[in-house]
């Protein structure tokens, strides 16, 4: 390797505005970038002049040639779909390439989606803590935990990759909350065609009706680019007992500090 780099570049939902700084000097220094769908199209005027691979057409030592072969002339990029953080297929090109990669972050999708909605998903009082989970990953092992472990008041539960039926969703849902709490539907988020459903566990499916948010019915098994956040944090709202009661008890600076 030389002193060129390989630069996996978080790229949130797909919104260039919500790209670093940092992101966008790396990308600038980049000829080839691998860029998934439709990312190509939201980044098209960050993208101009460059060679553009989608990077799930390759197998991994393919990738692994495109890279180096880049390498010789330029720096390598990647736009990563949310970020490293939850569910990326990137980690094996990371560890392979070594030294050679820099992985900077963005604007996770978890973060544009709180911000869409103008919630937060651990409030006091409300919901104590927030998971991220995927029934993809969930129950490969009979010892495994599912996704009804996971679905109990007062938790925020952030659903990536769905590939349940929604109704099937909803009835576990429903079985581990045990009450008709909040659910929103994000599909395609800072993406065109973004549409949110927001409903509770009682009426989502009839609110949804037959939209395949979840690609369950097309060709490709990609998952769909559709997040549901589901809580009581979603629709509960907020006065200033909790502000002042930090305002007291935390943030006041007392005697002797």
């Amino acid at each position: 390797m030389n002193e060129h780099k390989v630069y996996f570049i978080g790229a949130g939902p797909g919104d260039p505005e919500f790209l670093t700084l940092k992101g966008a000097r790396a990308l600038e220094r980049c000829q080839l970038v691998f860029v998934p769908t439709p990312y190509e199209q939201t980044f098209a005027d960050l993208l101009g002049g460059k060679t553009l691979l989608v990077p799930f057409d390759y197998y991994f030592e393919e990738l692994l040639e495109h890279i180096r072969a880049g390498l010789e002339t330029a720096s390598v990029a990647f736009l990563v779909p949310g970020d490293l953080t939850f569910y990326s297929p990137f980690q094996g090109l990371i560890d392979t390439l070594g030294a050679a990669a820099e992985v900077i972050p963005g604007v996770g999708t978890a973060n544009a989606a709180s911000a869409r909605l103008k919630k937060t998903l651990d409030l006091p009082g409300v919901c104590k803590s927030a998971v991220i989970v995927s029934p993809r990953t969930l129950g490969d092992r009979p010892e495994d935990p599912k996704l009804i472990d996971f679905a109990r008041p007062g938790t925020s539960l952030l659903i990536y990759m769905n590939n349940i039926p929604l109704p099937n969703l909803v009835e576990e849902l429903r079985r581990g909350y045990q009450s008709d709490v909040p659910i929103a539907i994000i599909h395609r988020l800072c993406l065109p065609g973004e549409e949110i459903v927001l409903g509770t566990l009682d009426d989502i499916v009839a609110k949804v009706g037959e939209r395949d948010f979840f690609n369950l019915r097309a060709k490709t098994k990609r998952p769909a680019l559709t997040l549901v956040l589901v809580g009581e944090s979603l629709a509960a709202e907020e006065d200033g007992t909790w502000w002042n009661y930090r305002r007291d008890n935390i943030w006041r600076y007392r005697d002797g500090d």
